[in-house]
């Protein structure tokens, strides 16, 4: 793929970190932390990035049914109006409707697309390695507008209304090292916030506030309305995935094999998790009183919201890049054993398994039922209940 370099005034920063900074490298919801009832058309579900779907699944999912890309799926998908929107390593992004698993449309770039998209109000929107943000019409796939950033967009984009509510806006980040607020129907830039370092998670919102981690090891947190920075709290080290934000606290891992749980208020570590020395990169899910997070070690950890102890872990084959998603008392991860994993919510005993063909590293997207993901195999799988 084509190598997307930084803006020249970036050129020493981008020389600074060692080789481990490479792996830095609708509807409306019935609350911003709440799951949204017709889909999951965010990522991680809800504005929160909590990582919780609605209802209920059963214990073990049927193959309902494959589609095939032909090259490596790295993006997770998002759902509304009866479809699955996802990119591909080849550059295209796909519509597939979610009954049939057949292509509505396809819209082609010149790069990859690893970040995940958002359906929000008849409209998809997606970030490319070749630097752009896309707004596309969901039905038909039209370009609506395009915005373009000064590096690649690794994360997913969020939403908030604009301070007069007769708006809406898109944030979207960028290893440009800003964070970009658009007008969602003209793609205007509104405002922009530069961190110290690249952007590479999806920004999560709560209580009139945007914040994300970067590879400049700060917790950014943002007052929407202005652009300008509130705060920043030291995270000790750079920030790979996504952080969850709920109840005033932001929860997230980093490269230097810690998982921390942040008090914005008191702008101070709560609690760290550490267990054997591999970094997190996978976004955790919250519920009322656990926390859900995948490691390089290859397992996936449950440990007490309030304090960090653990719970459980569940031990896979293979790195778990995956960021997991919890639904009912289930959870389900992918691993880069290959497999989408359903394990208890209570006990961490697995419940179910599928193996493709390659790494799983793309998120599930959870919704009426349904469980879609993409595998480094080039195939998007959907599974639910098999109708008699």
């Amino acid at each position: 793929m084509d190598v997307v370099l930084p803006r020249p005034r970036f050129m020493q920063l981008f020389a600074l970190k060692h080789l481990g900074l490479l792996a830095c490298s609708l509807a409306f919801f019935t609350s911003v932390n709440g799951g949204e009832k017709a889909g999951w058309p965010i990522f991680r579900g809800n504005r929160g990035l909590t990582g919780v779907a609605q209802g209920q699944l059963p214990d073990k999912l049927a193959l309902l049914w494959k589609f095939k890309v032909g090259d490596f799926i790295k993006a997770s998908a998002v759902t509304g109006n009866g479809h699955a929107y996802l990119g591909s390593d080849n550059g295209k992004f796909y519509a597939i409707n979610l009954t049939t698993g057949k292509q509505a449309w396809v819209f082609e770039i010149k790069d990859p697309i690893e970040a995940p998209a958002m359906y929000l109000d008849g409209r998809v929107y997606f970030g490319g390695v070749d630097g752009f943000l896309y707004a596309l019409d969901a039905k038909t796939g039209k370009q609506l507008w395009k915005f373009e950033t000064g590096d690649q967009i690794v994360g997913g984009p969020n939403w908030t209304k604009s301070p007069d509510g007769k708006s809406t806006y898109v944030l979207i980040g960028s290893h440009d090292f800003f964070l970009y607020c658009l007008d969602a129907k003209t793609g205007k830039k509104i405002w922009e916030y530069e961190s110290e370092n690249y952007i590479n998670g999806s920004p999560a919102l709560t209580d009139g506030r945007t914040m994300f981690g970067g590879c400049d090891a700060l917790l950014h947190v943002i007052d929407i309305t202005k652009g300008t920075k509130e705060k920043s709290i030291d995270a000790q080290s750079y920030i790979i995935g996504s952080v969850a934000a709920d109840a005033g606290r932001v929860y997230v891992g980093h490269h230097d094999n810690e998982f921390l749980c942040i008090d914005l208020k008191a702008e101070k570590i709560v609690w760290k998790y550490k267990d054997r020395l591999f970094p997190y990169s996978s976004s955790p899910a919250l519920t009322k009183d656990r926390v859900i997070f995948g490691g390089q070690d290859k397992r996936l950890h449950c440990v007490q919201r309030d304090n960090g102890e653990v719970v459980w872990t569940f031990a896979t084959r293979g790195q778990v890049d995956s960021s997991p998603v919890v639904c009912g008392d289930k959870v389900l991860v992918g691993s880069n054993d290959g497999r989408l994993y359903m394990v208890s919510l209570k006990t961490g005993k697995r419940l179910w398994d599928y193996e493709t063909d390659d790494a799983i590293t793309a998120s599930p997207a959870v919704a009426g039922g349904q469980v879609i993901i993409g595998s480094e195999d080039g195939t998007v799988y959907c599974f639910g209940t098999k109708k008699k």
